[in-house]
């Protein structure tokens, strides 16, 4: 089975395949034709997730799934939330601005959230799922691995930040990765494969 992915991030492909084939079904994420440009003006993760379905769909008319995820910061009232990638020019400056916000802040309680959006050939909504990954944002980045936030992003429970854990560890835990499982669950449990290839 073929699932366009509504992304022109090559990285986030190869991310969800790698997770998606530990997972028991023949699934293969694909990106959308050249011309996918969706206007992201959702007021939350679920709208633009659905948004960027929408605007795959017209282009492949094919099963479809969209992600729009993000960081929240509980001091900053959420931010910056659906703006996390546009929140400055480039993930270093975006990771200066956030910790400049927070600079004398106590409270560093902070989630990743990842909303997820499945769409069928016909352009119905079939199933959409918001998973979450909770930590805190530590006041260094550390780690070269992963990207946007990930270096100063430490999960619930763990020493290491996002960007200190291997690609493996990473996908355990990881908003999108919860997302995605529950999205996979729904393709086994309730898609019969002949009807979807």
């Amino acid at each position: 089975m073929k699932i366009v992915l509504a992304s022109s991030n090559e990285h986030k492909v190869q991310e969800i395949n790698e997770i998606a084939a530990d997972y028991g079904i023949d699934v293969k994420f694909i990106l959308p034709p050249n011309n996918f440009n969706p206007i992201e003006n959702g007021k939350t993760f679920q709208e633009n997730s659905y948004i960027k379905a929408r605007e795959a769909w017209k282009l492949a008319k094919s099963w479809i799934l969209a992600d729009d995820s993000g960081l929240c910061i509980d001091a900053l009232n959420g931010a910056p939330g659906i703006y996390s990638a546009r929140y400055a020019d480039t993930p270093e400056l975006r990771i200066k601005r956030v910790l400049n916000e927070l600079n004398g802040t106590a409270d560093r309680k902070a989630y990743f959230a990842c909303a997820m959006t499945l769409i069928n050939p016909q352009g119905k909504v079939e199933y959409s799922f918001e998973g979450r990954c909770e930590g805190t944002i530590i006041r260094e980045p550390r780690g070269k691995n992963g990207f946007g936030y990930d270096p100063i992003f430490l999960p619930r429970n763990y020493t290491k930040t996002i960007a200190e854990l291997s690609e493996d560890e990473k996908n355990q835990i990881s908003h999108r990765s919860v997302a995605l499982r529950q999205i996979l669950n729904y393709i086994k449990t309730n898609l019969l494969i002949t009807e979807i290839h």
